[in-house]
């Protein structure tokens, strides 16, 4: 896909990376005790900006003097996406030298261009090649062969107007994203007003119906709901359609995803049905940031169980009891239960969780109240995604795929 004004500008110049950018030579052997150094976002998210302490130390001789707009690269995880075109540093930054960094035309049509380019699949697969080794993260790029890269551009004219339109969707993006930081936000505020503090009975904030309603109750989880264990399962169970197995990956941004599916014979024994409105939590993790993380089975899923290292809560107050989930009680009974080296919860203790919780009808009002929050949020999260989709299609459209040198 081209813009019209381009359709008969005939195709795209293929030249080598060295034609635009040459090694940035500016080397600092002998760094001061404390700088601002510059670090990477993988797969074109940028650059950020970090304190560094004691150099030497940390074994940061030789750094890189950056300035805005320079070309760096992670040569250890280029591949996988730790190359960025340099900003947040007017005044200079300092990148190890690990961090190699070129140095090219500044002016706002290429490197906008080069934004984009860096993270095309054609300029990935180029990294690849000259990046030998083993799998995964053994694969380190040659520097000496970055500046040999193939690179597909059109003239200057045809390379700003695709900055420009691709520029504009990732403004709306960041835009949207302040949206739903903003919303998440408000809810956080709005559940510090709705539940008890530390140390209270009562809210601070309360529906005008229930305002004299008396103290709320101190409540184990054991009274709210029950517990439902998870399916222990081996690989040869596993099928392309059959029972719907919930894992850990299941469970993103507080809601179920279908993205990572595993599924295993509807015959297996043992595993325990998961139903609507049941809270999927995952209670056993290699990642212990991830423990206690959870979500609203909703209606509508196929036939489905959870794994062995997920439970699940099921009460007749869930919509309530998943809000108590997010409470900072709720994080710090989690964080208590783990320790310095646990990465699990058990499921008897995570019963005697303790809660101060109202009658079911002040409740439900809290549910309903937070629950719609919630919705906003997630139709916010599922405009972020399609627009990320919108633009990753665009790119493919506007940019040569692998084989191709046409735009």
């Amino acid at each position: 896909m081209r813009f019209p004004e381009f359709r008969d500008a005939g195709e795209w110049e293929e030249k080598r990376l060295g034609d635009y950018f040459t090694e940035n030579i500016r080397i600092i052997e002998k760094p001061p005790i404390a700088y601002t150094g510059l670090g990477i976002r993988s797969h074109g998210k940028g650059t950020f900006l970090k304190e560094e302490q004691d150099p030497l130390k940390n074994s940061m001789e030789n750094l890189y003097k950056v300035e805005k707009n320079d070309l760096i690269v992670n040569i250890t995880f280029a591949w996988e996406g730790a190359i960025a075109i340099a900003s947040d540093c007017d005044d200079g930054a300092l990148v190890s030298h690990r961090f190699p960094t070129y140095v090219g035309d500044k002016s706002d049509t290429v490197v906008n261009f080069f934004r984009y380019i860096i993270i095309t699949k054609r300029f990935f697969h180029e990294l690849f090649l000259i990046s030998p080794g083993g799998a995964g993260r053994n694969r380190v790029m040659n520097k000496k062969d970055f500046l040999k890269i193939k690179i597909s551009a059109p003239r200057k004219p045809e390379q700003q107007k695709i900055a420009v339109c691709l520029s504009s969707l990732d403004e709306l993006i960041a835009a949207h994203n302040q949206k739903l930081a903003a919303l998440k936000l408000h809810k956080k505020g709005l559940m510090q007003q709705l539940f008890p503090a530390e140390g209270e009975t009562v809210p601070r904030l309360r529906f005008p119906e229930f305002r004299a309603a008396g103290e709320w109750e101190e409540k184990d989880l054991n009274t709210l709901g029950e517990l439902v264990s998870g399916l222990t399962y081996s690989p040869g169970d596993v099928c392309e359609d059959g029972l719907l197995v919930l894992r850990s990956s299941n469970v993103q941004n507080g809601r179920i995803v279908l993205d990572d599916n595993v599924f295993v014979r509807s015959t297996i024994k043992g595993a325990n049905p998961s139903m609507a409105n049941d809270i999927l939590i995952c209670v056993r993790n290699g990642s212990k940031t991830l423990i206690g993380k959870n979500a609203l089975i909703p209606k509508g899923l196929p036939p489905c169980t959870h794994g062995a290292f997920m439970t699940v809560f099921r009460s007749k107050s869930a919509h309530f009891v998943i809000q108590l989930f997010q409470t900072e009680s709720y994080e710090k009974q989690v964080a208590a239960d783990l320790g310095a080296t646990i990465n699990s919860i058990n499921g008897n203790q995570f019963k005697k969780y303790t809660f101060f919780v109202p009658g079911p009808k002040e409740q439900q009002k809290i549910a309903n109240c937070l629950s719609s929050l919630d919705e906003l949020i997630a139709a916010q999260v599922q405009k972020i995604e399609a627009l990320k989709t919108h633009k990753k299609a665009l790119m493919q459209q506007l940019f040569p795929a692998t084989e191709e040198v046409q735009g």
